[in-house]
Parts: structure tokens; C-alpha cells; sequence
């Protein structure tokens, strides 16, 4: 599949994908029960929501056995980038500097997360310390 022609995932179809890339392939009932964790749905429309999802060739189904098993067919670190990229453009006109200080202003962050912040700038500055 190309990027060009790799669907964008909705909200609700994200999470399932999320559900997937943590737990790996899954029953429709799993993943329903996963959800549930924290908002409500109804098993159907999980159901009905992976079944247009695999339509839309974002998920695999195995149907060998009495209760199909899906899996992830877009990659997670794949379909973050398209995501990032879609929402950087669309919120930041395309710079990753306002996104990063409008992130690190808006929050309390740690210093370990600050050190790891700075050692990805350094190693992408071509530096180690």
C-alpha cells in the first residue's frame, strides 16, 4: 500500500488500531472489551466498525476459525507520522519548533523528560555528550 493511498484512520478506528498494535491480533469481542475500559460502545457497532476497517484494508481478518481473528495491517509508526504530519501542517502551518514550545509551554515537564529531549537534539544535531 502506498502513502499516498494508506487511509487516514477516524478517531474511533484509531482506537481500535491502538488496541491491536498494544495486544496484537484479537477477537472482535477483546477489542470490544478493551474499549469498554473507557467509553461505552456497543459490541455491533465495534463489530460493524472493524468490518468496514478490514473493507478499508486497515485491518487483516482470519477467518479460519468460528471467532475471526484481526489484526493491525497498517503499521503504527507509519500511520503516527502521516497523523503528526496531517495535524502539524493543518495546526502549526508545518513547524515542528511552534509545536514543540506550544507542548512544552502548556505543560509541567520533568526533568527526564527534558534530558531526553535534549539528547534527541543532540543525536539529531549529529552530537553526543
Amino acid at each position: 500500500m502506498t502513502l499516498e493511498k494508506t487511509p487516514k484512520p477516524t478517531e474511533s478506528e484509531l482506537e481500535i488500531l491502538q488496541v491491536l498494535w498494544q495486544h496484537g491480533p484479537s477477537t472482535v469481542r477483546f477489542v470490544h472489551e478493551e474499549l469498554s475500559k473507557n467509553k461505552e460502545a456497543g459490541y455491533t457497532t465495534t463489530l460493524k466498525l472493524m468490518q468496514i476497517m478490514a473493507d478499508k484494508e486497515m485491518l487483516e481478518v482470519d477467518k479460519s476459525s468460528r471467532s475471526h481473528i484481526f489484526h493491525a495491517a497498517l503499521e503504527e509508526e507509519k500511520t503516527q507520522q502521516q497523523l503528526l504530519d496531517k495535524f502539524l501542517d493543518a495546526a502549526f502551518r508545518g513547524s515542528a519548533s511552534k509545536l514543540v514550545m506550544q507542548a512544552l509551554g502548556n505543560s509541567n515537564t520533568s526533568k527526564a523528560e527534558l534530558d531526553e529531549i535534549r539528547n534527541l537534539l543532540d543525536k539529531l544535531e549529529g552530537g553526543s555528550k
